[in-house]
């Protein structure tokens, strides 16, 4: 191929229009690569503010391979610093959550922080007095991400001090965001626990494409899903008997690849995109007692229909989330090396919706997503052995062309047949400009 190690430009030429090279998912320089420059100019999810309520609360994760810190500073005001002491570059936090109360303190030297990461104290500071340490970065105090954007709730932030905007970046994907929280009778969701959160022995984007594969379901999953099926089938209920939450659930799966090619995809410019634009395997859920009364005394009747027949299935946010709006869930993928990813599914409640709604969430989750699901094994399997696979040699590309057309534009919003690729050339074309977008922009400004 020709790849040269740390060269952007050369990384962006492993994505072709039909297919894609296999070091974009097994070479730890790409994906070296992707932490500098991909996670570093998108905007990426970083947490929900109910996660931070009271001033002082904090939630760790990571953007890439950067440790960050959303932290409530104020009442209305969230910050996202990197979890780093400018002095000698100890982690400021180590616990998940907590609280901090008034600022931070770095356990080696005692140097504090006020929860906006300005420095607040130095133990000994005239030890730096003519140092001209109040000059550097180190003597402002924890660096902040370049941008940080509170959407309804859901905190995203971009590394880069300059770069795309919120709005460009998104542009009408917030759409399925909007869905998800006008299904509250509030406007309003909540966290609901911890996320379940199991290791991944595989690439990346290997989770994030499969959100939006509609071929493998009805494959991958015969022998859980399907033989779930069979044995209820083999009960012989009565005729317009009632059908359990968890076949509800689970039965879907199983649908014809008829039914999946009916579904849709959407596809919007940046790598996002979503299955389920005419229904999905959510549509036929049995109605929640009191929800829809409570739907329309907020929003009016037809409001109310609107807003709850948008039954989308998985939304892909570029680069690594998928939300499911009709059951309020949202699965980050965090990449750790180019072979392991954690996965976190995490729920939320409808605030103002009655609790069964979100016990059904958490069924889902438990279900389909769990380390014990009977279903999401059967993806993690087929991670796995791709994983392996790609070290093969003989085919050294992986093709994406299922329903490739000759004037396919990713900068337009598209609606395509269900079973289509595009979404996943969708996600590499945002891969490639991404990669590339310091270079790129450096160029235009010459």
């Amino acid at each position: 191929m020709g790849f040269h190690v740390g060269n952007p430009k050369s990384a962006a030429d492993l994505v072709q229009a039909h297919q894609v090279h296999r070091d974009v998912y097994i070479s730890p320089d790409v994906y070296a690569l992707e932490m500098k420059h991909v996670f570093a100019n998108a905007w990426v999810f970083v947490g929900h503010e109910s996660q931070t309520p009271k001033k002082g609360d904090y939630f760790a994760t990571q953007i890439g391979n950067q440790p960050v810190i959303q932290v409530r500073h104020k009442p209305d005001d969230i910050h996202v610093l990197l979890n780093r002491c400018p002095h000698k570059g100890t982690k400021i936090v180590i616990d998940r959550q907590g609280n901090t109360g008034k600022f931070f303190r770095c356990p080696y030297h005692a140097w504090s922080f006020k929860t906006d990461g300005c420095l607040l104290a130095i133990p000994l500071k005239k030890g730096y007095e003519g140092t001209g340490l109040e000059k550097t970065q180190n003597g402002k105090g924890m660096k902040a991400v370049g941008a940080v954007k509170n959407y309804r709730g859901f905190i995203f932030a971009r590394l880069a001090d300059e770069g795309i905007s919120f709005e460009e970046f998104f542009g009408d994907s917030l759409s399925s965001l909007d869905n998800m929280v006008d299904r509250s009778p509030e406007g309003r969701l909540e966290v609901v626990g911890p996320p379940l959160r199991y290791m991944h022995h595989c690439n990346w984007k290997m989770l994030v494409e499969n959100q939006t594969d509609t071929c493998h379901p009805m494959v991958a999953h015969e022998s859980s899903a399907g033989i779930a099926v069979k044995l209820y089938e083999e009960l012989n209920l009565p005729e317009g008997a009632p059908k359990p939450a968890a076949m509800q659930i689970i039965a879907p799966f199983m649908s014809p690849y008829e039914f999946f090619e009916g579904m849709g995809i959407r596809t919007w410019p940046n790598g996002h995109g979503h299955t389920g634009v005419h229904h999905s395997i959510h549509s036929d859920y049995s109605a929640i007692p009191g929800y829809f009364e409570a739907m329309v005394e907020t929003y009016g009747e037809e409001k109310a229909k609107t807003i709850l027949d948008e039954n989308r299935h998985n939304t892909v946010y570029f680069p690594n989330i998928m939300i499911k709006g009709p059951i309020q869930q949202l699965r980050t993928f965090i990449p750790l090396a180019a072979d392991k990813t954690i996965v976190e599914s995490y729920i939320y409640r409808l605030v103002g919706a009655p609790d069964e709604l979100t016990a059904r969430t958490a069924m889902y989750n438990r279900m389909i997503n769990a380390p014990t699901s009977i279903v999401g094994h059967d993806d993690l399997e087929m991670y796995e052995r791709a994983q392996e696979g790609l070290h093969v040699n003989g085919l050294e590309w992986v093709n994406i062309s299922r329903l490739l057309e000759d004037d396919e534009n990713h900068k337009e919003e598209a609606v395509l047949n269900g079973t289509t690729e595009r979404q996943m050339r969708n996600q590499f074309d945002a891969w490639r400009k991404f990669m590339t977008y310091d270079q790129d922009q450096q160029e235009a400004a010459k």
